[in-house]
């Protein structure tokens, strides 16, 4: 047991310092809850209120960031200012992911809903704030963001893929959007759909290996999309349980045909 345990001390000794998963999720459900107050009992009392928390967020990401050593010749203050200065952007998206799922969704009574309770808002609004940090060349916490949310909804997008505006996840439970996936505006998705790589050989690693989904387009549940060739046309609607590999032009619908069997099931008198 000796060996095991030197082995187990020596893998102590080598990892890399970093701050705990919870820390770093607790940092962007903080700042979500201040962006949507709804999500909690809104406590500011001023203008300035909401700026000193946003200046203590910055703070706390250049601590987070300086304390993971993943990358140790980085400018951390630099990039915790450039990722406080997108946050209207970021906002703005946030709102506009909201609009598209009360628009789009005929249970949704307001926005107050969907901001406390709906899985897709709150897996999306975590995207939003890990592809940011993602496109700013911060390693591994953009992950441990997605991956929070994914243990908590189901819906698994990696921090990569790059998603238009007004995306309306519905359910969600099951939805893999892969690392090269791209995504065009107003796009709707459902439950279990997969936008994946037709190879997970690790020799693809930097070649786009997931699809492209146009505007406007429809993803029912089940469908399974792959490879990095493969584009979905704009105003598409792909049906539940397709299995796609090659590109549909604009304005096609795609169903997949299921064959029923009926049994007659009467007792034999």
């Amino acid at each position: 047991m000796h060996d095991f345990y030197q082995h187990i001390y020596e893998q102590q000794l080598a990892v890399l310092e970093m701050p705990s998963n919870k820390k770093i999720c607790g940092w962007a459900i903080r700042i979500l809850d201040v962006l949507f107050p709804e999500r909690n009992s809104g406590n500011m009392k001023s203008v300035d209120d909401v700026k000193l928390a946003f200046e203590q967020f910055e703070l706390e990401l250049e601590q987070l960031l300086s304390k993971s050593k993943a990358c140790q010749s980085c400018n951390h203050s630099d990039v915790a200012h450039k990722f406080f200065e997108r946050i209207p952007q970021l906002y703005e998206l946030m709102c506009w992911d909201a609009d598209a799922l009360m628009d789009g969704d005929p249970a949704a009574q307001n926005k107050r809903e969907v901001v406390r309770t709906y899985p897709g808002f709150f897996a999306i609004c975590i995207f939003r704030i890990a592809n940011e940090l993602h496109r700013l060349g911060v390693p591994l916490i953009p992950r441990i963001l997605t991956e929070h949310a994914h243990s908590k909804t189901g819906i698994d997008i990696h921090p990569g893929a790059t998603i238009g505006h007004h995306l309306h996840i519905d359910h969600g439970t099951g939805l893999v959007v892969g690392e090269t996936c791209t995504i065009g505006n107003y796009v709707k998705l459902y439950q279990g759909v997969t936008l994946g790589a037709l190879s997970v050989d690790k020799v693809f690693s930097n070649v786009k290996r997931h699809p492209t989904i146009g505007d406007h387009v429809i993803i029912y549940s089940g469908a399974t999309i792959l490879g990095g060739e493969t584009q979905i046309g704009h105003h598409s609607v792909i049906g539940g349980n397709v299995w796609l590999t090659s590109s549909v032009e604009p304005y096609t619908t795609v169903y997949h045909q299921a064959t029923s069997k009926f049994i007659d099931s009467k007792p034999i008198s």
